[in-house]
């Protein structure tokens, strides 16, 4: 069983108003009124000085359980929203992995599920890491990114992304049996699913409408396929831990499943922004540190990647073994 031994996450102290990022953006006055008053966005994080490198070595090194267990990191990988993010003949990931003291590991990246791919990351580092058959093996999920240009910045009616960045440990442990193992929160399951049809960015006209209304719809249907899936329900659910793209969607799929919005850990949408596939691992440590999660608890992280992936992932709370556990 896919178990996150520890996470780490980076989330600069820089932070910049939207409206000053209006005219960058192209943003009008009622575009902008829209994005503070009905979705929740007040200013960004931001890192103007550091590199994509800088920002994942800064979330690997803020995870405990890391430092002096370098040695047995078989896999990094780069849980990527945007394919190409450095000139050619940079890699951000790969020396983000050496200042690390990772080049001995495997360094690879995906991007196929954008926003999604860090869950996908999770599951696939689980998977890997149980094939290897080496109990003691660890994988590096590194996600988070550069808002490198007007394009990177916005998403179209939606969301303004933000900086910081999130580093996940992970490991092929626990057991389902055993509702708070010895160290790292366990994967009690996962759901994906991609609307194909979705995958131009921006959408055309004529798909922008279809889209609005199957985003709801399919989000909610993932998400109780992954909670049936750990053989839970939704109220057994401690805490949500959100992609923050926005409140008036969550507020749209609190309704649709009859979630309370209080359970679902929106606090970083006006003081972040949508910090590409980074939401959930931020405000997971951040829970933790605000004693939100308790030994034993059940929590769902969501997200979704244009293009168009829905992703939900159940898992039990223990606290890692250098924690104070709430």
């Amino acid at each position: 069983m896919t178990t996150l031994v520890d996470v780490g996450a980076h989330v600069p102290a820089t932070r910049v108003p939207i409206r000053d990022l209006a005219d960058e953006l192209s943003l009008d006055h009622l575009e902008l009124g829209v994005f503070e008053r009905f979705f929740g966005l007040r200013e960004v994080c931001t890192a103007p000085d550091a590199s994509l490198s800088d920002l994942l070595v800064a979330a690997a090194r803020a995870v405990p359980g890391l430092a002096g267990n370098e040695h047995r990191v078989r896999y990094v990988l780069g849980a990527r929203t945007i394919a190409t993010v450095a000139p050619v003949g940079v890699n951000p990931l790969h020396d983000a992995a050496d200042r690390l003291g990772l080049d001995h590991a495997v360094v690879w990246t995906l991007t196929q599920h954008a926003c999604a791919s860090a869950l996908l990351a999770v599951d696939v580092a689980g998977r890997l890491l149980a094939a290897d058959g080496d109990a003691d093996a660890l994988a590096l999920v590194l996600t988070g990114e550069k808002a490198f240009s007007p394009g990177s910045r916005l998403i179209e009616g939606t969301t303004i992304m933000g900086e910081g960045t999130a580093a996940v440990l992970v490991a092929a442990g626990g057991s389902a049996d055993d509702p708070a193992p010895a160290s790292g929160s366990t994967v009690l399951s996962y759901a994906t699913r991609t609307l194909g049809e979705y995958h131009q960015v921006p959408l055309p006209e004529d798909l922008a409408g279809p889209f609005g209304v199957a985003y709801t719809e399919v989000l909610a249907e993932v998400v109780l396929e992954a909670v049936e899936r750990a053989e839970l329900t939704l109220d057994d659910l401690a805490l949500v831990l959100p992609h923050n793209v926005n409140r008036v969607s969550w507020r749209r799929l609190c309704s649709r499943l009859g979630l309370p919005i209080a359970r679902v850990r929106l606090d970083d949408v006006p003081v972040t922004g949508h910090c590409f596939g980074a939401d959930s691992f931020i405000g997971y440590a951040a829970a933790r540190a605000e004693g939100r999660l308790r030994p034993g608890d059940p929590f769902l992280m969501v997200a979704v990647g244009l293009g168009a992936t829905f992703s939900a992932m159940v898992l039990r709370y223990a606290p890692h073994e250098t924690e104070e556990p709430a």
